[in-house]
């Protein structure tokens, strides 16, 4: 099942990878994005495989950002993958009909392309400008997310959408009323003083029940 709040792991100032999703695991997220850019392969399977380790102990699902033959190498639940990544039906060939496979979607023609080749669930945005991402795609905003969900009920695409890009708490309200199964972040609680509690505020604001 598609959880509704999506945590993208990053480095911070003062914490790793593994330290951030330790501590977004701790405070309840049960669905982690490892989000690792700029290094090899094989340092990103060292902090594949530790990351496994902390969401097997916290019983959360780990998906692995663009490196497929990573996620199968450490059994991860799943894959996130680009624009310019692996195209989903390829890496289906790869991983097998078990894990989670998403795909990053900006426009309506991407939301069509994703959901033929048989994605899972669609990261949509980004919703706003975000510093999370480089080469960042044009922002969409609550009016052009809504339109892109209004065709996929025209056009019977039932592909969970999750929003991503620069949300905050008082935006989630206003994203799951548009249709939306739920939130991707990551700054919301990797800058959090008190992520439990972060945690707990984007959960309320998200409605019950999984796609």
């Amino acid at each position: 099942m598609i959880s509704r709040l999506h945590y993208i792991s990053q480095e911070t100032a003062d914490k790793s990878h593994l330290q951030n999703i330790e501590e977004a695991c701790q405070a309840g997220v049960d669905w982690v994005q490892l989000r690792v850019k700029n290094k090899s392969d094989n340092e990103v399977l060292a902090i594949a495989t530790e990351a496994k380790e902390i969401c097997k102990k916290h019983k959360a699902k780990l998906i692995i950002n663009d490196h497929v033959a990573i996620a199968k190498k450490v059994k991860a639940n799943g894959v996130h993958l680009g624009k310019e990544d692996m195209d989903p039906a390829e890496a289906r060939e790869i991983l097998g009909d078990r894990p989670y496979i998403g795909g990053t979607a900006n426009t309506w023609e991407d939301v069509e392309r994703l959901a033929m080749a048989g994605v899972d669930y669609i990261g949509l945005g980004p919703f706003r400008d975000t510093s999370t991402k480089e080469n960042l795609s044009p922002t969409l905003g609550i009016k052009g997310i809504s339109a892109i969900l209004n065709n996929m009920i025209i056009g019977d695409i039932q592909v969970p959408i999750i929003a991503i890009g620069g949300i905050q708490t008082e935006d989630i309200f206003d994203l799951q009323l548009s249709g939306c199964h739920g939130v991707a972040v990551a700054s919301l609680i990797n800058l959090s003083d008190n992520k439990k509690e972060t945690v707990n505020d984007i959960n309320y604001c998200l409605p019950d029940g999984e796609f």
